[in-house]
């Protein structure tokens, strides 16, 4: 794991150089853009985290109003002031960011920062988390022959454990000899604002203007603009599993995530089990249904005993 998080670089390309710069794959590389998040928190809270040799292992930010702000690491967690956080606090931080969408999620502008707001009754902002949104360059390598194919592919895993972040390089690595069109449901996958950030490479990126209507936007990018690969965050309604299989079976490939612990998970999701091809009733003889019980009690058996072990 790389700990210090490499700054962005730009350099000139000539004219007729039609190919964008490409980052050397044989390593890592991480581009976080951590000082334009530390920007828009208040003052004494940015100092501390300036002051800490751990904020190239910053996960996020936690403010809650009348308790004290907290910065979450990959090793721990730290109390960044002894001052409670005032209205004051968040109102600085909601004045500097994006505006906020339907799903209470906004951003900054060309970074993969994602700040999440809490409301009360009334709708107002009492607490944020300010999640650090990385570009891991190379990431991919090590399921790069999968993504190379044809196939369609859903990247399954608990919230936290990187698989935007796969979702991102997956789309760059495609970008690179198909046509790749992003339907970004919260900014997440491109980065807030109308010019999309760098790490998607040459893939074009729909914003989703409320999450509700993530499925039609889908839709919409196939008929209209004839992509070859498209790639989603969240697969989270039956609406949006319904137009993930009609996006396959038209013959494009489709690279999405869902949260979950397992496949035996998702297929027990009624919503979700569509993705991998749903579970059906039939009807069995009395015979082959004693031999199923058998075979269940001897798997459930032998899971109890790894589960032990």
């Amino acid at each position: 794991m790389i700990n210090d998080p490499v700054t962005r670089q730009t350099r000139q390309v000539p004219v007729d150089s039609f190919a964008p710069e490409q980052p050397n794959m044989n390593t890592l590389q991480i581009t976080d853009d951590l000082d334009l998040l530390l920007a828009v928190l208040p003052d004494r809270i940015r100092a501390s985290l300036e002051q800490s040799e751990r904020k190239g292992n910053l996960i996020e930010v936690i403010m809650d109003l009348g308790r004290l702000p907290e910065a979450r690491f990959t090793d721990g967690e730290l109390v960044l002031s002894k001052h409670e956080v005032t209205p004051e606090d968040l109102r600085m931080v909601v004045e500097r960011v994006g505006d906020f969408g339907a799903d209470n999620r906004a951003g900054i502008e060309r970074t993969l920062h994602r700040i999440s707001a809490i409301r009360n009754r009334k709708g107002e902002v009492i607490g944020l988390t300010c999640r650090v949104g990385r570009a891991v360059y190379g990431a991919i390598e090590i399921i790069k022959d999968i993504v190379d194919g044809e196939r369609s592919i859903l990247l399954l895993g608990r919230p936290g454990v990187g698989k935007t972040t796969l979702l991102r390089e997956a789309a760059r690595l495609r970008s690179e000899v198909k046509r790749v069109v992003i339907v970004d449901t919260s900014n997440e996958i491109a980065g807030d604002g109308d010019i999309p950030h760098p790490a998607i490479g040459r893939s074009r990126r729909m914003q989703v203007p409320d999450p509700s209507l993530q499925h039609e936007l889908m839709i919409e990018a196939v008929e209209n603009h004839m992509p070859e690969v498209i790639v989603i965050d969240e697969i989270g309604r039956e609406l949006e599993a319904v137009a993930a299989r009609t996006i396959a079976e038209r013959g494009v490939q489709l690279i999405g995530t869902a949260h979950g612990n397992s496949l035996d998970h998702l297929l027990m999701n009624p919503t979700l089990s569509d993705l991998v091809g749903g579970i059906e009733s039939v009807t069995l003889s009395t015979r082959r249904r004693a031999a199923a019980a058998r075979r269940r009690a001897c798997s459930n058996a032998g899971r109890r005993l790894r589960l032990m072990c």
